[in-house]
């Protein structure tokens, strides 16, 4: 039989009259929605200890969710067409425009519609290439499922490693563009922490004051105004450090998340037309895995972003 693993956390008041299933999407990003509203009708997500069986089913806040999440198989992806803006490529590297709400490799309940799976359909080879058995082929960073922006992928084990190895030694120059909510009094500031695990939800990232690993960040807020009624901040972020959630857990931290980000803005987060957290990473400077000739790639601004950018009134 199959391994599974428990979670359990409380649900915020932030979620209150929202709908199980999709307070389970935002607590465990790793899943897709489909596979969790399967959990959850064959009754192996339990609220306060009691099984439910309706996806919809509304909380008032405060409940205790518990879910019996079952290990899935780890399949050799499967080819899928290749329809990625391509911003760079040669014989060593890959680097694409990734666009919001495609996953970067399968993962639990997201084996089809990745990144690598798109790259196993422009490369047959891909996999026996790396003689991966982890299901992710050339991927030497990743972003998150809604951010969009500069991703570069190895073609080669030589170039896989060469540009981890920039990665883990900061030798890269990472700068995000962020739609933030309210506008910050320092329009310029270094976010210096510890980010580690939430002592509570351990499917988000916290600022901690021990147990955790160096993060900077540092923002710089390039147009302010009123979007829709509200106070947003557009703003240059870069990162000198690269650990989960950095950019969205430090602004959230320091009172001004990401736009549409409701894992860590929460209510505060929403804005009517705003599908998606408006992250985007738009320039890398990386040394070339080969020549170690430093490369910058820009990836243009989405559609969806550029529009809320346009409408907000200074």
């Amino acid at each position: 039989m199959p391994q599974e693993k428990r979670l359990e956390f409380c649900v915020g008041v932030q979620f209150a009259k929202s709908r199980l299933d999709k307070v389970l999407a935002e607590q465990i990003p790793s899943s897709s929605r489909s596979f969790l509203q399967k959990l959850i009708k064959e009754q192996c997500v339990k609220i306060d200890g009691v099984p439910c069986d309706v996806p919809r089913r509304l909380l008032a806040g405060g409940e205790t969710i518990s879910v019996a999440l079952p290990e899935e198989p780890d399949p050799t992806p499967s080819a899928e067409p290749f329809q990625f803006p391509i911003l760079f490529e040669d014989e060593a590297m890959l680097v694409i425009n990734k666009p919001a709400g495609v996953v970067v490799h399968p993962g639990a309940g997201n084996y089809a519609g990745t990144v690598v799976n798109a790259l196993i359909g422009r490369y047959p080879d891909m996999v026996t290439r790396f003689d991966c058995s982890d299901s992710r082929p050339g991927i030497v960073h990743r972003l998150d499922k809604e951010t969009s922006g500069v991703l570069v992928i190895a073609k080669t084990p030589e170039a896989q490693f060469k540009l981890s190895r920039s990665f883990a030694e900061r030798e890269t120059a990472k700068t995000y563009l962020a739609l933030l909510c309210g506008i910050p009094a320092k329009r310029s500031l270094e976010i210096s922490t510890l980010i580690g695990r939430h002592p509570v939800n351990r499917q988000k990232m916290a600022v901690v004051e021990r147990n955790g690993k160096t993060a900077i960040s540092r923002y710089t807020v390039v147009k302010s105004g009123v979007l829709a009624g509200r106070p947003i901040s557009l703003a240059e972020i870069a990162i000198a450090t690269g650990r989960t959630h950095q950019i969205r857990v430090h602004m959230a931290h320091i009172g001004f998340p990401v736009l549409g980000d409701a894992l860590y803005g929460g209510a505060k987060s929403h804005l009517e037309g705003i599908g998606r957290q408006m992250l985007h990473a738009w320039k890398l400077c990386i040394p070339h895995p080969l020549t170690g000739e430093t490369m910058q790639f820009i990836a243009p601004v989405p559609e969806d972003m550029e529009a809320a950018i346009e409408k907000i009134e200074e």
